[in-house]
């Protein structure tokens, strides 16, 4: 790969460059493993940073890498201020982030804050402290609900199966109090009606912003408030965590989560770069999402509309209007994703049968024609780059890789697969290391073949040393994407659509257009092609194809 240009940062003030950013999301696991002991960490990540650089990314985003005992994988956390020793130290992390920057790119790290792990002080002290003590006062700890309190104290369940309340169990071997958790029971909710919670929250935004980090990713921004006196759900807790009517939800989108982010806000204004948020949002449609996205709030949120939606003009349409509308009623910039740690891989979504819009997509393992979601994945990007607003892209999506659907049952790691009786695989599929060279596993991620998901012995052919050079490459597909939306300005101005069947067609705002195929039959270019996710010929588009272009 030629060298990296440097990129010097910004002020965000001259520039609000989240407003059209591009953001690289490292899951560090799976990124790249420094150290030879088959997992992801800080040095791995450093020693291939100027991968994501050479893309055309504008930023980072890093999940948890924070002290935690991997319950699930990072995401509950016992100590928001120190490094885990599998990633390295805090040492490297201030190394990586200064080696960020002098490539050009910004870093957002993820902010778990809806709950924290079961070891973390907190919890150990609230659990040593016992019923009404201040310890407890951080979580939500409750008396059960029946003549003996056996019963949970209401109907929650947990987004991991399940009910959402786990029995403590008091120094004297008897049953004691219960615990919330909307996640697994090794991740115990905060209570954000403490002051203590929200002091705490408060130091640890400023921990991070002071050391040079430029944003946070909120994981669960839509959980942290909780209705008062946490009263049952009722009949929509009989189905299931996921997919559920949040409107009206006592532990979910609740009022009270929006004086959270108006708090947090003043912290990440008052610095001399201001500093940025990105929520994770689950909420029943943009309207709703909007609220989180007013001015003295979230700067932006995460579009998962666009991402669950099926490969479907009209439905893909509903999703853009619908968002763009929505957000300028509050100023906000729209987001686009296509993949993420938490999603099956859109290569092998798209490969899947199409689900009706508004259907749950199919699961992981569902059979898939790679081939046929190849191409809608090379179409999709320049769909989605094509877009105003931002865009985030999930490691290894660069590579074209698809979901690994056929790990084996006893490797799966992903606390859904148990918590779920094993009826969800789970995200673990979406999780393997990364390809970057070599005919067979490790692919250059290690030095050890035995990582800790193992890779599919057909990737050669994907990895990234494979894919250089190469300009019928996905790699190579992302890059001049990347390049040619910075070049034409294609994030900024407005988009006016242009009628026909079975596609997507739009002009932006500087005359470029972008046309998708969705249907069955080659459609006409009318006019000179810049880029197309796959070769066309005598100015026809076949199916499932995208093309960028100028009129005339």
């Amino acid at each position: 790969m030629p060298p990296t240009p440097s990129r010097p940062v910004a002020p965000q003030s001259a520039t609000a460059w989240w407003r059209d950013a591009v953001i690289y999301q490292i899951y560090p696991r799976s990124f790249a493993d420094g150290n030879g002991d088959g997992v992801g960490d800080i040095a791995g990540i450093r020693s291939r940073l100027a991968h994501v650089a050479g893309l055309g990314v504008d930023a980072v985003w890093i999940s948890p890498w924070y002290a935690s005992p991997m319950a699930d994988h990072g995401y509950d956390v016992a100590d928001y201020r120190a490094i885990d020793p599998v990633f390295g130290d805090l040492a490297e992390a201030e190394q990586l982030i200064g080696e960020a920057h002098g490539l050009g790119l910004r870093v957002i790290l993820d902010l778990v804050a809806n709950h924290t792990s079961d070891q973390h002080l907190w919890f150990r002290e609230a659990l040593a402290a016992g019923p009404g003590s201040p310890e407890r006062e951080r979580y939500h700890f409750r008396d059960g609900s029946g003549p003996d309190g056996s019963l949970p104290p209401n109907d929650w369940i947990s987004a991991f199966g399940g009910g959402a309340w786990t029995r403590t169990v008091d120094a004297d071997g008897t049953p004691g109090q219960w615990y919330l958790h909307l996640f697994a029971p090794e991740q115990p909710d905060l209570n954000w009606d403490n002051p203590e919670v929200r002091s705490e929250f408060d130091s640890i935004l400023r921990f991070w912003f002071d050391l040079g980090v430029d944003g946070l990713r909120i994981d669960v921004a839509a959980g942290f408030a909780k209705a008062a006196g946490l009263p049952d759900f009722g009949p929509q807790a009989a189905g299931g965590f996921y997919p559920v009517r949040w409107t009206g939800c006592p532990f979910w989108d609740v009022d009270g989560v929006h004086e959270i982010y108006r708090a947090f806000r003043k912290i990440a204004d008052s610095y001399a770069d201001p500093r940025v948020f990105v929520g994770e949002v689950v909420v029943n449609g943009p309207q709703r999402l909007a609220r989180y996205l007013r001015e003295d709030e979230l700067h932006t949120a995460f579009n998962l509309d666009f991402l669950k939606s099926p490969w479907d003009a009209a439905a893909l349409r509903d999703v853009v209007d619908g968002t763009l509308e929505a957000l300028a009623d509050v100023g906000a910039p729209a987001t686009w994703v296509l993949s993420s740690h938490d999603e099956t891989r859109h290569v092998t979504r798209y490969g899947q049968e199409q689900p009706a819009p508004g259907q749950p997509s199919l699961p992981a393992d569902a059979p898939a024609d790679l081939a046929l979601g190849t191409r809608r994945a090379r179409a999709a990007v320049l769909l989605m780059l094509a877009l105003p607003g931002s865009a985030y892209l999930f490691q290894g999506e660069e590579l074209g890789l698809p979901e690994v659907a056929d790990l084996p049952i006893g490797l799966l790691q992903d606390p859904a697969f148990a918590r779920s009786g094993g009826t969800v695989r789970g995200r673990d599929g979406c999780r393997v290391p990364l390809p970057w060279e070599g005919d067979e596993p490790p692919y250059g991620f290690s030095t050890t073949p035995s990582t800790w998901l193992p890779q599919p012995v057909g990737w050669a052919a994907r990895t990234a040393a494979a894919q250089e050079g190469d300009p019928s490459s996905m790699l190579s597909l992302y890059r001049e994407a990347l390049r040619l939306r910075r070049e034409l300005e294609l994030s900024a101005g407005g988009l006016h659509w242009i009628e026909g069947s079975d596609v997507l067609h739009f002009e932006r705002g500087n005359g470029v257009r972008c046309l998708v195929n969705f249907g069955t039959e080659a459609v006409a270019v009318p006019g000179r092609a810049l880029l197309v996710s796959d070769p066309f010929f005598d100015g026809m588009l076949p199916a499932d194809t995208a093309c960028w272009y100028l009129p005339g």
